[in-house]
């Protein structure tokens, strides 16, 4: 079995280093089109999962929504906690294993917080636990990266530098996973970090989707909410209804 890289990987400061330009902005400005669109009720309940370091959900809870955050590492919602308030939440949390019943009315699982897993029914068996999270006629919003732009484009190797170190990205094809390994040297010690993300499309989505109950609304393809192309988006964005029939 493929190691779960993600729990080393997403707890180390060497990630968000990695991932700086991730910022604030991009994310305010996602968040903007999303409600523009949504016409979320205020004091709706909204759900943040993978929630990273919650910079989504905290820029929700301004808007005046009431926000639980859930993440699996525990680096991160430690992080998170500092911002919390009556109306904002942060729990360690794996999406494989979560348990609300009918209590959310709006889901996001966004910037390719999905994908991780090493079988289908791994992400089906989540995508269900986001629809039993959700009231009946609830939205989910899922953001995934546009993997036929990816793999038309991927760059096998390149070195960036982030403050004083230099990180050493090797891209690689393995089945339906990209496979990033990053190596680099810090403080006279060598790491090196795997993220391995499967090259779902949208007909996978559309798949995974009727499976875990949920109907597709709309499907975007940038964070301007721009319509969806496969050879040019940098996006792939759903967003979906609860489906209880």
């Amino acid at each position: 079995m493929v190691s779960e890289w993600f729990y080393d990987w997403f707890n180390s400061p060497y990630y968000h280093l990695l991932y700086h330009k991730r910022d604030d902005a991009e994310a305010q400005y996602f968040i903007d089109n999303l409600l523009s669109k949504l016409h979320i009720p205020l004091h709706s309940k909204l759900l943040d999962i993978a929630c990273g370091r919650g910079r989504h959900a905290i820029y929700l809870n301004t808007h005046g929504y009431d926000v639980t955050g859930i993440d699996l590492s525990v680096e991160n919602i430690r992080f998170a906690k500092q911002f919390e308030n009556d109306t904002l939440r942060f729990f360690v949390h794996d999406m494989r294993e979560l348990s609300y019943d009918r209590y959310f009315d709006v889901a996001f699982n966004l910037f390719t917080s999905f994908g991780y897993f090493t079988t289908d029914e791994q992400h089906i068996g989540s995508l269900i636990n986001f629809h039993n999270a959700l009231k009946p006629g609830g939205t989910l919003v899922l953001d995934y990266f546009n993997s036929h732009k990816i793999l038309q484009n991927l760059v096998p190797n390149d070195v960036k530098k982030v403050e004083d170190i230099d990180f050493h990205i090797q891209r690689t094809i393995n089945g339906n996973k990209i496979i990033k390994t990053i190596s680099f040297d810090h403080g006279n010690e060598s790491y090196s970090f795997k993220e391995m993300v499967s090259t779902f499309m949208e007909a996978d989505f559309m798949r995974f989707f009727k499976q875990s109950g949920f109907e597709i609304i709309s499907t975007f393809g940038s964070y301007g909410l721009g319509g969806f192309d496969a050879e040019h988006s940098d996006r792939l964005i759903f967003i979906c209804k609860r489906s209880d029939a």
